[in-house]
């Protein structure tokens, strides 16, 4: 099971420029209802991501001037990147080792989808069950 078949008919990616104002990227979040933003550069590439945790982070150390700070003086970078190829699994324990919840999906140098840990979870859980399910019918049958 790869990624490909979790961003499987996914369109939509929100992102942030890493000029864009920290206020404007809590707006996204809050509008959007998400945990994090993939920030882009000016090649359209993946520069870092701005989640929850940075915006706490920033407004704990800036107090209200945070708000008017550029999104790429608190966004998280480098940023770590999987492709389409990655095996569930492998992406799953490198969230989990590196203790992150949001990953840009790559192809080449563009993104084309951002994936959270929940995302990867719930097609886990759903595999496991249609599995199950195939096992329950199939001892049934017999």
């Amino acid at each position: 099971m790869t990624i490909a078949q979790v961003i499987a008919g996914r369109s939509e990616v929100w992102s942030v420029s890493a000029d864009a104002q920290v206020s404007d990227a809590i707006d996204m979040l809050a509008r959007h209802r998400i945990g994090a933003l993939p920030v882009e550069d000016d090649s359209n590439g993946v520069a870092g991501i701005f989640s929850e945790r940075d915006m706490i982070r920033c407004l704990h150390k800036h107090g209200e001037a945070a708000l008017h700070m550029k999104v790429r003086d608190m966004m998280t970078a480098p940023v770590i990147t999987v492709t389409p190829q990655t095996p569930v699994m492998e992406a799953l324990t490198l969230m989990t080792q590196r203790r992150f919840r949001h990953l840009p999906v790559v192809e080449g140098q563009r993104m084309v989808a951002f994936i959270s840990i929940g995302d990867l979870v719930k097609h886990r859980l759903d595999a496991i069950e249609a599995e199950a399910g195939a096992l329950r019918e199939y001892i049934q049958q017999a």
